[in-house]
């Protein structure tokens, strides 16, 4: 078999690529495992609910020294970042309920 017999076979791709770490998140909750957090702003409407996955956006994820999340929150407009401090112990308790365990250090809202 040639090369260009291989090359013809080689399919393209249709989709654009996806970081690794989305891919491994996707991978491992397909398996039952939430590990890291790209899975978290992927799914950050199923974990959340749609009240605040509404007003919010996910702008950082990041992972401290004890693999705990520093997450980094932005309302879709000013008049909601209020309303979102209120919600920091509900967005902190569905988090940990998806990860199954005390997962989040910090919440931060920015502006």
């Amino acid at each position: 078999m040639s090369n260009q017999d291989k090359q013809q076979k080689i399919e393209k791709r249709n989709t654009r690529p996806q970081t690794l770490a989305a891919s491994f998140g996707s991978l491992m909750s397909a398996l039952g495992y939430n590990v890291n957090g790209a899975d978290l702003s992927e799914n950050w409407c199923n974990i959340v609910g749609n009240e605040i996955a509404n007003i919010s956006n996910v702008v950082a994820i990041k992972t401290t020294r004890n693999k705990k999340f520093n997450i980094v929150l932005r309302p879709v407009s000013p008049a909601f970042a209020l309303e979102l401090s209120y919600k920091v112990n509900d967005i902190t308790n569905s988090i940990n309920n998806y990860y199954g365990s005390n997962r989040v250090e910090k919440i931060t809202i920015r502006k």
